[in-house]
């Protein structure tokens, strides 16, 4: 059976496809740099928009480069859905997804007016946050280190159990050196203390009062900076076997980077990526 292309083969489509999913051509970085800045201000927009001194002051400008920025958003998601020869498929996809949830809480903004709804608006509106993941699209290294995370999740989540089984050791050590009087008051409250302690986060809401205690805590303090280092270095070595590829054509289906230089189709849907 022969395979539906990705790429469009001719015409404006084809232009808009290089243009918007390619970005080794001038055009092509060009729309990715002004894409990148009109997503970066428009998060800063909903940030500023959530402080109510700045809401009070320029809620008119704010709501006004909401709409602008919505309006850019919404003409790139229908413009990638229309150089595409699987359209369906892309909505479907997680960027797909990600680019329709950036511009939804706008509109549906309208039809919920009234003070009854307030609260339901300010919720979608927060969603607008969600732009931010709009960056992953334009990030080359981000496949890379997605493929590292996957690649050490066994070694991490070994490495998550080990930590666990270590603090509830400490947490119940604690608390029958301490007891109730210190404020350890149960397992559980110890447990907590000990996950502050060996992150080095350290609250200081609780502490060890007798000498044996804050022997302990002192190890703990100490083990806890040495235990930093292994998911670093766990992903630190899966990142250098990482192969440094120089293909950054896009895949119109499911929106996938990085391919080999030889590939012809996408290693992740199957789709044809020849022109």
């Amino acid at each position: 059976m022969k395979r539906l292309r990705a790429r469009p083969q001719s015409g404006w489509r084809k232009t808009c496809y290089i243009v918007i999913f390619e970005a080794d051509t001038p055009w092509g970085q060009s729309f990715d740099i002004t894409l990148i800045i009109s997503i970066i201000l428009s998060v800063v927009a909903v940030c500023l928009d959530s402080v109510k001194s700045v809401a009070d002051n320029h809620g008119a400008a704010l709501y006004i480069a909401e709409w602008f920025f919505t309006l850019i958003f919404t003409t790139e998601y229908i413009i990638r859905l229309f150089c595409t020869d699987r359209p369906l498929r892309y909505a479907r996809s997680f960027f797909g997804a990600v680019d329709l949830l950036s511009v939804i809480p706008t509109y549906l903004s309208i039809f919920l007016p009234g003070t009854q709804y307030l609260l339901v608006i300010r919720v979608l509106r927060v969603l607008r946050i969600f732009r931010v993941l709009k960056l992953v699209h334009y990030v080359g290294e981000a496949e890379m280190l997605v493929n590292a995370m996957r690649a050490s999740s066994r070694k991490i989540l070994v490495f998550l159990f080990a930590v666990g089984t270590l603090v509830i050791i400490c947490g119940s050590a604690m608390y029958l050196v301490e007891g109730e009087e210190n404020g350890f008051t149960s397992i559980p409250r110890g447990i907590y203390w000990a996950i502050v302690t060996l992150t080095t986060v350290g609250f200081g809401d609780i502490s060890p009062q007798t000498d044996l205690g804050q022997t302990l805590a002192a190890l703990i303090m100490i083990l806890g900076y040495g235990i930093i280092a292994v998911p670093t270095g766990i992903v630190s070595v899966e990142l250098s076997r990482s192969r440094d590829v120089a293909d950054v054509r896009t895949c119109g289906a499911c929106s996938k980077k990085n391919h080999d230089e030889d590939a012809s189709y996408c290693k992740r849907c199957g789709e044809s990526l020849d022109a």
